[in-house]
C-alpha cells in the first residue's frame, strides 16, 4: 500500500521504516532536507514540500500520516493538506492531538470530502522494533481501508497470554490496534493512558525513593537498610506482579546509574496528562492518583526528589525524553506523539512530551 508520512523525527522517521520494511511505499516530507534524504536513500520517495507529496501518491484514495506535535504546526498542516486533497482522501493525525481539536478538523474537511482519522500512538523509539500501539478515531470505511497500514506498525499477537474469553471478538486489539469510535476517540483513549502513565510512574518513583533513604539519619539506627535499589528494581521485574516495561526501563536506568545523578529531578508534562484531569472534572469522575501525579510533575520544577529522577530516567527510556533544568515553555504543552513525533524542521531532535 502506499502512504505518505509528513514529520520524520525519531517516531515518524521510524514509522516509515516499519511500514516499508513491512512492503508498503512511503512518500516523505520534512522540512529538514537530510531527514527526508536519510528516508530517501532506504527505498522512500521524498518530496520538497506538501504539494509535491500529495502529487506523488498515485494511489486512490490518497492516505497522509502527519507525525507532528500537537498544536499550530499540525493544524497548520491539515489546513494545507486538505487544501490539496480530493474526496474520499485520508488525512491520519499519529500526534498526542487534543481529542476536541480532531473533532473540530474532521467536520471542516468532511465539508470538501476528505476524511479524517485520529491515532494515538504508543511506542515511543522502541515502535520500529516492538511495534506501535495505537487508538485510531474517525469513520469506519477509513479505517477499514488503513487495515494494512495498522496491521504493519501494530506489535501483532507476540508472546503475550492470550486473554480468555475473547472469542468471536473483534481481533484487532489482540494485535495492539484499535478502532475505538468516532473522530477524536482514538486520541481520547489515548489521552487517559497517558494519564495513566503519569500514575503508574508516580508509583513507583514514590516507591524508589522511600527505598532510598531507608537508611536516613532520622530513623533509628536498627532501622536503617543500605538497600541496593538496582538490585530491587530487578528482581521486580521476575515474577512480581507489579512487573512492566515502564519497570524494565526504570531498572535499566539503576543499574547503569544507582544514584540517577545525571538526571536533573525536573519533569516535564506533555499536555495529556492536564487534559485527562481536566476530561476527569468534565464527568464528575475521581481521579485523585492521576491528578496527584500531574501536579507532582509541577512541583519538580521547584524542587526535585529522588523520585523525580526516576521519572525523568523512565522518560528517556521510552521516548528519548532529555529532561530540561529551566522551566519549559507551556506553549508546548501536548507536543509531540506518545509519542515521539517531532516538529518538521526539528527532526532527529527528542520532542518535549512524546511517548
Amino acid at each position: 500500500m502506499q502512504i505518505a508520512v509528513v514529520g520524520l523525527g525519531r517516531m515518524g522517521a521510524n514509522i516509515s521504516r516499519r511500514l516499508m520494511k513491512a512492503g508498503h511505499h512511503c512518500v516523505v516530507f520534512d522540512i529538514a532536507v537530510q531527514a527526508r534524504a536519510a528516508l530517501a536513500r532506504e527505498g522512500a520517495t521524498a518530496a520538497s514540500s506538501l504539494e509535491q507529496l500529495v502529487q506523488a501518491l498515485s494511489d486512490k484514495p490518497r492516505a497522509v500520516w502527519i507525525m507532528l506535535p500537537a498544536g499550530h504546526i499540525t493544524e497548520q498542516t491539515v489546513e494545507q493538506l486538505g487544501s490539496v486533497l480530493e474526496r474520499d482522501d485520508i488525512v491520519i493525525d499519529g500526534g498526542n492531538s487534543f481529542y476536541k481539536d480532531d473533532i473540530r478538523r474532521a467536520a471542516s474537511l468532511a465539508q470538501r470530502g476528505v476524511r479524517y482519522v485520529d491515532c494515538g500512538t504508543s511506542g515511543g523509539v522502541w515502535g520500529i522494533d516492538r511495534g506501535y500501539c495505537m487508538m485510531i478515531g474517525g469513520p469506519k470505511a477509513a479505517v477499514e481501508h488503513l487495515d494494512p497500514i495498522f496491521m504493519a506498525l501494530a506489535p501483532g499477537l507476540g508472546t503475550i497470554t492470550r486473554t480468555p474469553g475473547r472469542e468471536g471478538r473483534d481481533a484487532r486489539p489482540e494485535r495492539g490496534y484499535l478502532h475505538a469510535g468516532p473522530s477524536g476517540a482514538g486520541h481520547f483513549v489515548k489521552m487517559v493512558h497517558n494519564g495513566i502513565e503519569y500514575g503508574l510512574m508516580q508509583a513507583y518513583a514514590e516507591g524508589f525513593d522511600i527505598l532510598r533513604n531507608k537508611d536516613s539519619t532520622d530513623l533509628p539506627e536498627a532501622e536503617r537498610f543500605d538497600l541496593n535499589i538496582a538490585d530491587i528494581a530487578e528482581v521486580w521485574r521476575r515474577g512480581s506482579v507489579i512487573s512492566s516495561w515502564l519497570l524494565d526501563l526504570g531498572a535499566a536506568a539503576l543499574a547503569q546509574d544507582p544514584h540517577l545523578a545525571g538526571f536533573s529531578g525536573y519533569v516535564q508534562d506533555s499536555g495529556e496528562g492536564r487534559w485527562t484531569v481536566e476530561a476527569a472534572i468534565e464527568e464528575a469522575v475521581p481521579a485523585e492518583v492521576l491528578s496527584q501525579a500531574l501536579y507532582a510533575r509541577f512541583r519538580s520544577r521547584q524542587q526535585h526528589t529522588f523520585a523525580e529522577k526516576v521519572l525523568s530516567a523512565m522518560r528517556l527510556g521510552f521516548g528519548g525524553h532529555i529532561e530540561g533544568k529551566e522551566p519549559a515553555d507551556a506553549a508546548s504543552a501536548g507536543a509531540g506523539a506518545s509519542g515521539g513525533a517531532v516538529d518538521a524542521g526539528s527532526a532527529g531532535l527528542p520532542p518535549k512530551g512524546a511517548r
